[in-house]
């Protein structure tokens, strides 16, 4: 029997839609500085003109009740806000795409350079994009939708990093396991492993990995990752322990390269059921990570 309903489909639709209030605003103040409509400002000829309504509004403080809400229906900071509304409204990726351009810009302060920079994202698109359709609140909402379901992977990655960093720290402290799990993350040939456990005589690397979806090409991905991240460790002489959190993931675990692995068959949706199964899977190990400080 297949469960048809996509839950993370329908939580998305329904982020989306609260950020409704955020759009409705910006158009709101474009209505206030003289555009007829977010299309009218999107395809304005006057650079000088969109450049300078695009700063005072990354100036102007949201009204209250007003903010935008990330993957999981947690309210960005006001700031950050606005910057990344302005960025999946012009169809870019403002954090992974354009923050990284701000630093070589010439402008002296930062608001200013994003203003400058979402500007000519602005002028680009509006040639890509000129119909008016495109600019209404049911075509951006699917933008967005698309943007907070990057955002909802990036935080159930980070989640469930940050229970296996509680767990273990709890395991070790009720079993007088001499262990730290470290504060400081690793990287190693673009991998990075925020969770590992440092002994005496040695360090096990732990990539925590989560999929929600079953197959697809993005399955083949999440497969090469797990691979990459265990061959990296293995590389720089760490052991490692990957935990792998995915629903029917179509991987072979037979062919991961490293000695042990914590494979959980769920949703990472399903937090609750998810962390007493991975807390068991992780007692079970409590003796190799106690051989790190014999």
């Amino acid at each position: 029997m297949f469960a048809v309903e996509n839950i993370r489909l329908k939580e998305l639709a329904i982020i989306a839609q609260q950020n409704r209030r955020a759009y409705d605003d910006f158009c709101n103040f474009l209505q206030e500085y003289g555009y007829a409509s977010l299309h009218d400002f999107v395809t304005d000829a006057d650079d000088a003109r969109a450049e300078a309504a695009i700063l005072k509004y990354l100036k102007r403080p949201l009204p209250n009740g007003v903010e935008l809400y990330d993957g999981i229906a947690r309210p960005y900071a006001e700031a950050k806000g606005k910057w990344l509304l302005l960025g999946w409204i012009l169809r870019d990726a403002p954090e992974q795409r354009l923050r990284p351009m701000i630093a070589s810009m010439e402008r002296a302060n930062g608001i200013a350079k994003q203003a400058a920079l979402l500007n000519r994202v602005r002028a680009y698109v509006s040639e890509i994009y000129p119909e008016p359709e495109r600019w209404n609140w049911i075509a951006i909402s699917e933008v967005i939708a698309d943007r907070l379901e990057g955002s909802r992977r990036a935080i159930k990655g980070t989640l469930f990093e940050a229970i296996v960093r509680r767990l273990l720290a709890q395991l070790f402290k009720d079993n007088s396991v001499d262990v730290k799990v470290s504060d400081v993350e690793i990287r190693l040939e673009g991998e990075t492993y925020d969770v590992s456990v440092v002994g005496a005589h040695g360090q096990i690397l732990i990539p925590v990995k989560t999929r929600e979806t079953m197959g697809g090409g993005h399955a083949l991905l999440f497969t090469r990752d797990i691979h990459k991240s265990i061959s990296a460790a293995h590389e720089a002489g760490f052991d490692c322990l990957p935990v792998i959190i995915a629903e029917s993931w179509a991987g072979d675990l037979t062919t991961l390269a490293c000695e042990d692995y914590i494979y959980i068959n769920l949703n990472p949706n399903q937090v609750l059921e998810v962390e007493p199964l991975l807390e068991a899977e992780l007692m079970k190990r409590v003796p190799a990570f106690a051989a790190l400080c014999q």
